[in-house]
């Protein structure tokens, strides 16, 4: 599925979107180059969910959690981890389960520890310039993965 975004707002009504169909077990991997709207759309995701603090990336701290009414949210920002090293050590496969749902950035520096069926969302900015253009590219890997994407699709009118 591919949507042009033309917005921080309509970046985060994807998101919001995403968010009333997700399911807990799911492993979402936000990809894209700095800048290019991964934790814009964590937030928009976050606050469909009901979360009321602020969301901002854990480029340090690795994971931040949210209590949501219906499982924890884990946000991942593994991005260090490209240049340290060091995911073996870390148990990350403990945010990877059937009750909670995990959005990951940078996952390319943890792929030996993500789950095999994801949904992967692919950000990039369409320009360099002043908007806030982007291309959003969403597609499953495995079962579950693929029913959200269905269900998403419906709400757009599209099956790409």
């Amino acid at each position: 599925m591919k949507v042009i975004s033309n917005s921080v707002e309509m970046t985060q009504k994807l998101a919001e979107d995403l968010a009333a169909v997700i399911l807990p077990g799911t492993t979402i991997l936000l990809n894209g180059e700095l800048g290019a709207g991964k934790t814009t759309f964590t937030q928009g995701f976050a606050r469909a969910l009901g979360i009321k603090r602020p969301v901002k990336s854990p480029t340090f701290t690795l994971v931040r959690e949210y209590q949501t009414d219906q499982f924890m949210l884990y946000h991942l920002d593994v991005y260090r981890l490209g240049e340290e090293g060091g995911a073996e050590d870390l148990g990350l496969s403990e945010y990877f389960n059937a009750d909670s749902v995990a959005l990951v950035e940078w996952s390319q520096f943890i792929q030996a520890d993500l789950p095999q069926a994801v949904l992967v969302i692919d950000l990039a900015r369409l320009d360099q310039g002043e908007t806030d253009q982007r291309e959003i590219n969403i597609h499953a890997v495995g079962a579950q993965p693929t029913k959200i994407l269905t269900d998403l699709e419906q709400r757009y009118g599209t099956s790409n």
